[in-house]
């Protein structure tokens, strides 16, 4: 365990681990209770929410020897192979890099026969919208008519790239993106279980930067874990650098600039980030998500507080302040015009000109 990176070592093995999809969770385990599992879940929702999991967990509790309140024991011989992923009757794949018909066929050619050890034979399918054409057919026709012993359950973060009738064919799940408050806390339990001491601010900076995402605020934990040493201390400031996350009174400063219409501050701060090293196209990426906290302000002043949102009060504060400043109209404008910045950032020659073009249309009220 020791080698393990974070999101391995603390993946959740009950239902009662899982974070922020409380709605999914009693639901599945009401239905275990009840004996009425179904032939087919679809998990669908943002990266790193809990999809795949939650069917692992699910995929335990259905076949779990000792169940306790319809959550796997975690000792007995099917838990144990389930969590060594060496289970003979649990069959997953990546259809990111499975897409075609073959590898599908090949995965459920063996449905027709009898589990070896379980109750039930389960296939788990993430990412299942890459699926070919011919392959979703495939998977279809034995949704269709599934053995009794067979459960399929597919994870996506695009169900409507998926076969209709492959959706309805389902119980569909749809998990929500997690809030910060609810990241913050389960990083608290890991850096407690890690012996490892960090600022509060600290933890709301990478909750920020994983954008919903529990799995990538463990990889951005680990990072900085391994930065500052087993007896070190996660501060803000080595976080930041680490990261090349823009600190939000950056990104406050440029928005002054644009309001004040201000071409010429507005650049000078662009380029004197891309003097520094910081990372341009991350620094969009908060502007865009900067600009948005702006919009839902602009459309109820009551949005952001800083119990649910990671900004500090005095950030809030300036949040509410230049949303007083601008119409909704110019905050429309002004994410548009930074999203295509950061759309055309990928393929610019001079990393920072999409964003000074973009300036220059705000300004100049061109776009």
């Amino acid at each position: 365990m020791e080698n393990l990176v974070l999101y391995r070592k603390y993946r959740p093995q009950n239902f009662s681990e899982i974070i922020g999809q409380n709605h999914i969770v009693r639901t599945l385990v009401n239905s275990i209770a009840a004996g009425s599992t179904s032939h087919a879940y679809l998990f669908s929702g943002p990266r790193g929410s809990g999809k795949t999991s939650v069917a692992r967990i699910l995929a335990k509790a259905i076949n779990c020897q000792k169940p306790v309140n319809s959550e796997p024991c975690n000792k007995c011989a099917s838990c144990n192979e389930i969590m060594l992923s060496n289970s003979l009757d649990l069959m997953e794949i990546d259809a990111a890099s499975h897409t075609g018909v073959d590898e599908v066929r090949e995965l459920i050619s063996g449905i027709k026969f009898s589990p070896v050890k379980s109750k039930y034979k389960i296939f788990i399918i993430d990412e299942c919208h890459h699926l070919s054409k011919s392959a979703s057919n495939a998977l279809l026709k034995t949704l269709e008519e599934p053995p009794a012993h067979a459960i399929f359950m597919l994870a996506t973060t695009e169900a409507h790239k998926m076969l209709p009738t492959i959706i309805s064919r389902c119980q569909r799940f749809d998990f929500k993106r997690l809030q910060i408050p609810e990241i913050i806390s389960k990083l608290e339990f890991i850096l407690k279980k890690e012996g490892i001491r960090a600022d509060p601010s600290a933890l709301s900076l990478i909750a920020l930067a994983a954008r919903g995402s529990f799995r990538d605020a463990e990889s951005l934990l680990d990072k900085c874990i391994s930065f500052v040493g087993g007896d070190g201390k996660l501060e803000v400031k080595e976080i930041k650098e680490l990261l090349g996350i823009v600190e939000i009174a950056v990104i406050s400063n440029l928005v002054d600039s644009l309001i004040l219409k201000n071409a010429k501050l507005a650049i000078m701060q662009i380029n004197q980030l891309a003097d520094e090293g910081t990372d341009l196209q991350e620094f969009a990426k908060t502007l865009v998500f900067y600009l948005r906290q702006i919009l839902l302000l602009k459309i109820n002043a009551e949005f952001l507080n800083s119990q649910n949102s990671g900004f500090s009060a005095e950030e809030i504060a300036k949040l509410k302040e230049q949303t007083l400043k601008l119409s909704e109209s110019q905050i429309h404008k002004m994410l548009e015009l930074f999203i295509d910045a950061e759309n055309k950032m990928k393929y610019a020659v001079i990393l920072q000109l999409p964003l000074e073009l973009a300036v220059v249309d705000v300004v100049t009220g061109n776009g």
